[in-house]
C-alpha cells in the first residue's frame, strides 16, 4: 500500500467514524456522565465491535454472511430492535438517552457492553469494512502487512474521534444545561437513534 493509498483510507474511514450515529452519542452520554477518561471504556467497547467486523471482513467471513440471507436477516434485526429500544428510551424515560448529569457513573463493564453492543447492532460496519477494503488492498504486495496497517488505523482513529464525543458530553455536563434543553437534545438523539434504526432495516440482504 503506498502512501497516497494509505491517507485516502485514513480519510475515507475518519468521514464514516467522525459521522453523527448511535456509538457518538453513547459515548457523548457516557463522556457527561462519567468523564473523558472513564468514558474510554466504552470507547473500547466501539473499537472492539469494530475490529471484530474488520476481522471479519479480512478473512473474508463478511462476504458469506453478507452472501446468506438469514444470517444476515438475524444480525440486522436484532440490531434494529436494539436502536429501537435505545431511540425510545432516550425520548421517553427521565433520564434519557444522554444523560447530561455530571457524576452519573457507570461501571467500566457496563460501559465497554453498552459500547461494544451499540456498534455491534448496526450491521452497515460490516457492510463497510466487506466493501471497502478490497479497494484499498494491493495484490501485488503482502497483504497482511496491509491488513494490520488499514486496521491499526481505524483502531485509532476510534479512539480519538469518540474521545472528541466524550470530551463534547463532558463540557455539556459542565456547562449546566438546564433540563428544557437537555429533554430537547434527548428527544433529537433518541429520533436520530430511530432514523438510524429505519436505515438498517432497509438494507438490503
Amino acid at each position: 500500500m503506498d502512501f497516497n493509498t494509505f491517507l485516502l483510507f485514513a480519510g475515507t474511514t475518519l468521514v464514516v467514524v467522525a459521522s453523527p450515529g448511535p456509538a457518538a452519542i453513547a459515548v457523548t452520554s457516557q463522556g457527561s456522565g462519567n468523564g473523558v477518561l472513564r468514558a474510554q471504556s466504552g470507547i473500547l467497547g466501539i473499537a472492539s465491535a469494530n475490529a471484530l467486523y474488520f476481522a471479519l471482513s479480512a478473512l473474508g467471513i463478511a462476504s458469506v454472511i453478507i452472501a446468506s440471507s438469514l444470517l444476515f436477516t438475524a444480525i440486522k434485526w436484532a440490531g434494529v430492535a436494539y436502536l429501537v429500544y435505545l431511540g425510545l428510551s432516550a425520548i421517553m424515560s427521565k433520564s434519557g438517552g444522554l444523560n447530561i448529569v455530571e457524576g452519573r457513573q457507570e461501571s467500566f463493564k457496563a460501559m465497554f457492553t453498552k459500547g461494544f453492543l451499540v456498534e455491534f447492532a448496526n450491521p452497515k460496519a460490516l457492510l463497510y469494512f466487506a466493501a471497502i477494503l478490497p479497494q484499498f488492498l494491493d495484490p501485488a504486495s503482502a497483504i497482511l502487512p496491509q491488513i494490520l496497517i488499514m486496521g491499526v488505523t481505524t483502531a485509532l482513529l476510534d479512539i480519538i474521534v469518540y474521545s472528541g464525543y466524550a470530551y463534547l458530553g463532558h463540557g455539556l455536563a459542565k456547562s449546566r444545561l438546564n433540563s428544557g434543553v437537555i429533554k430537547i437534545l434527548n428527544r433529537i438523539a433518541g429520533s436520530a437513534l430511530l432514523f438510524t434504526a429505519f436505515k438498517v432495516a432497509r438494507l438490503s440482504s
